[in-house]
């Protein structure tokens, strides 16, 4: 069981920079590869980008690579996601997400078993 909640969002405006937050618990142990994804209204949630249980291995999103960063802190149970440059067309609600670590990080989001509740960031131009 794992219960998964964001923070951070927010309103800004274009070029402007968040950092979003996924705090972590659970009462199982094991390893998990974790992921942000997002939402923008009238679209499908779409994989951002997401990190392996150690945290050595990261993958992101064509339309956000080299202007978003994400990484975790597992003393802390937590994954943050940097992002900087921000344009309008990254409005979206942003969930954090987590599965039973692999080889892979997967992108699809039916790879997730939990996901926290969302958190809406709305950049403006």
């Amino acid at each position: 069981q794992m219960q998964l909640a964001e923070s951070g969002g927010g309103l800004v405006q274009a070029g402007g920079s968040l950092t979003l937050s996924c705090a972590v618990s659970r009462r199982s142990s094991g390893y998990y590869n974790m992921a942000w994804f997002r939402q923008a209204p009238g679209k499908e949630r779409e994989f951002v980008a997401g990190i392996n249980w150690s945290g050595r291995k990261s993958t992101c999103a064509d339309s956000v690579k080299a202007r978003f960063t994400i990484s975790r802190d597992n003393a802390k149970n937590t994954m943050l996601l940097l992002m900087s440059s921000l344009k309008p067309e990254d409005t979206a609600v942003y969930y954090c997400a987590a599965q039973p670590a692999s080889d892979d990080i997967a992108s699809a989001d039916d790879r997730y078993p939990y996901w926290g509740q969302g958190t809406q960031v709305s950049v403006s131009s």
